[in-house]
């Protein structure tokens, strides 16, 4: 290492803003020891030998080793070595991102390749650079380009092993936050990885004890990367990865898509909180919204699609006593999907009946919510045999099936298709009587590229892109007709894509397989939305035991239930019995008088994967709210988070009081059972 060139970086977000302002960058020249100084301190700082390979520092201590980071893939091999041939900085401004600096190195390869690498940290966004990759063809002649590849590092490894959070979609639901065991490998696929299922948030994190790492995208459309993450025998490896298989002529560049690096000191996050900052600078966040999206939520799914009219108006007064403010009414109202005309079993008079069915609800004083599946069509759909021209087709002209509904996917782009779903949820709102739409389905977060010759398209992506305008369309119409209205949208169990959030008034913990999922959801969530966002906890039902409402609590989710009243049999698993009654009447009563839901979720304070037990905050006004979990746990737990003063501590589940504690003196000893609540309370 004494002999090898660096170009040191100092990218540091917070620490440019300690310093207050941006002083002159200096470059001592490429031979010897070189170093390109910025200013402020170690929050992130990226080294470049002076074969463009790459190290990264986090606050001065190297957390990788010299890696290459960025590379050119012609055929089989990756073109990772690049001679230093020189470099620019300087300080930089963005309208919506603010100050910063820029630093941009220039190397070429003996393959003929010219390697331009733009890296930018802003002073607001700390431990984050942004990074724009291109490379040109020189040789002369053509160069078969397949991908390329940036922010591939191995953070190396200290004793407690790593976590992985991954913000890709995987079709058997898997946790977002998990251990990476020894020889764990994920691809972490932001494309389709079956016909219904795929998106998700652009970025992969890995952590260990005292450091993690995150790479991923901000481009303002979903793009079919991968993010993969590997445990290896030195440490836990990440990356970015394009396909982009295309000739390179002489002189042409190819650039590859604006990615980012951030360093942390805990879990996934502060990463989650950076890129959603970043977004927002660029209008894509997730809607403030009001009073309703908060309010506690009964749905009909607990009598599933069998269910009667009778069945579903015979539960209005017992959800309402209990203390619930919503009525879904789910899957089972339509006689197919794709004409979502209204099953003339249930409602014979046709809409005149759904009209008396949403005044019945309202009458009962709670909100009206209509479950819908759109962009899809079943075979026996009167819309797929007279509107093929509507489907979505892939490169080989294959329709692209829904699994669960044995239907197929229908594509977003289409304005036929946009026109259609838009009347339908205009109709639902302002025609209906309904307050809100539960929109379900996995096919829902993403599609594929689409190839069907009717539609005209300018490039297959367009499908792909064009999602989220669906959505902002759809969310705009729901909205005109009535203000207050809450669009949830539930993509049964994929990661969240994040491009479709901005026009997402409710995210559900969507079909949760575990307590820990409703819990690591909210926290992903919390980071995504950022304040004033709605998280919904999804059917408690869903929980450990069936009646975890502490997990929802806990996170500042709104609580949610599926219950049948009266019991149906005795071995219906979802009535509400008089035992489970008095629970629910407790847990919603508890979460109306707090409603954490419209706190803010402090999830800096503690790491989901190290810190035992698990634990999460909200802070609402001046008291804040812990949530412990553990199958079982005996021992001292730590406060983080108080401000000055001191603090009463009770629990408001169990009653009884706990002591005080202050900053100084910020520990408390329990004995607890699944989960403990604890109330901190300033005093004076």
């Amino acid at each position: 290492m004494d002999r090898r060139t660096i170009l040191k970086l100092a990218l540091g977000g917070a620490g440019l803003a300690m310093a207050g302002g941006f002083g002159t960058a200096q470059f001592a020249g490429a031979t010897g020891r070189s170093e390109l100084l910025g200013v402020g301190d170690d929050s992130i700082t990226v080294e470049f030998d002076d074969t463009l390979r790459s190290r990264v520092r986090m606050a001065g201590e190297p957390v990788t080793g010299f890696d290459a980071g960025e590379a050119l893939l012609l055929g089989d091999t990756a073109v990772e070595a690049f001679r230093y041939t020189g470099r620019e900085s300087r300080n930089t401004w963005h309208p919506r991102h603010g100050a910063g600096m820029q630093v941009i190195l220039h190397g070429e390869a003996e393959q003929g390749v010219r390697k331009t690498v733009e890296l930018t940290s802003f002073r607001r966004l700390s431990g984050m650079v942004i990074m724009k990759v291109s490379y040109t063809n020189v040789s002369g002649a053509p160069l078969t380009v397949t991908g390329w590849r940036n922010g591939a590092h191995e953070l190396l490894a200290a004793p407690g092993g790593f976590y992985l959070f991954s913000g890709a979609t995987h079709e058997d639901r898997r946790d977002w936050v998990r251990p990476m065991t020894e020889g764990f490998f994920q691809e972490n696929s932001l494309g389709m990885v079956a016909s219904d299922y795929g998106g998700g948030t652009p970025l992969a994190t890995v952590w260990r004890k005292g450091a993690g790492l995150s790479v991923g995208h901000v481009e303002p459309v979903p793009r079919m990367l991968r993010m993969p993450t590997r445990r290896t025998t030195t440490g836990a490896t990440i990356a970015i990865e394009g396909d982009s298989a295309r000739t390179l002529k002489p002189g042409q560049r190819l650039s590859t898509d604006t990615t980012f690096l951030i360093t942390h000191p805990r879990d996934h996050y502060v990463p989650l909180e950076r890129y959603r900052r970043y977004m927002s600078d660029v209008d894509q966040r997730a809607p403030r919204v009001g009073a309703p999206a908060f309010e506690a939520i009964w749905c009909a799914w607990g009598y599933e699609r069998d269910f009667t009219v009778e069945q579903v108006v015979a539960t209005l007064p017992k959800a309402k006593d209990v203390g619930l403010d919503w009525a879904v009414l789910d899957d089972g109202w339509q006689t197919n999907v794709g004409d979502w005309e209204l099953d003339p079993k249930k409602f014979p008079r046709g809409e005149a009946d759904m009209r008396s069915f949403t005044k019945r609800i309202k009458d009962k004083g709670l909100r009206p919510r209509l479950w819908w599946a759109p962009i899809a069509a079943h075979p026996s759909s009167k819309l797929f045999a007279q509107r093929p021209d509507m489907l979505l087709l892939n490169e080989k002209g294959e329709k692209q099936k829904v699994s669960w509904w044995d239907s197929y996917t229908l594509c977003p782009a289409y304005p036929p298709v946009i026109d259609y779903f838009v009347r339908q949820a205009r109709k639902f709102i302002r025609d209906w009587g309904y307050a809100g739409i539960k929109i379900d389905g996995q096919h829902l977060n993403a599609v594929l590229p689409c190839h069907n010759p009717a539609h005209g398209h300018a490039r297959p992506e367009e499908s792909t892109e064009g999602l989220a305008r669906f959505w902002k369309l759809v969310h705009e119409a729901v909205h005109r007709a009535e203000p207050d209205a809450v669009v949830e949208l539930c993509p049964c169990g994929t990661a969240f894509a994040f491009h479709n959030l901005p026009y997402v008034d409710q995210y559900p913990a969507s079909d949760p397989e575990s307590s820990f999922q409703v819990r690591s959801k909210g926290k992903s969530m919390k980071a995504l939305m950022g304040p004033g966002s709605s998280y919904a906890g999804d059917h408690v039902e869903l929980s450990d035991g069936g009646d975890d409402f502490a997990s929802s609590y806990g996170v500042g989710a709104i609580l949610s239930t599926k219950f049948t009243y009266p019991p149906r049999s005795a071995k219906d698993p979802y009535a509400l019995t008089p035992e489970k009654e008095q629970l629910w009447r407790k847990w919603v009563a508890l979460y109306k008088k707090n409603m954490l839901s419209t706190g803010e979720y402090r999830g800096e304070l503690y790491d989901i994967g190290f810190d035992k037990p698990e634990t999460h905050v909200v802070a609402k006004d001046s008291t804040l709210h812990y949530a412990f979990y553990a199958p079982s746990w005996e021992g001292t737990v730590e406060l983080r988070g108080l401000g000055p003063g001191r603090y009463r501590l009770t629990d408001p589940f169990h009653g009884g009081s706990l002591g005080t504690v202050d900053a100084a003196h910020n520990t408390v000893r329990l004995k607890f059972t699944k989960f403990q609540l604890i109330e901190a309370q300033r005093l004076g």
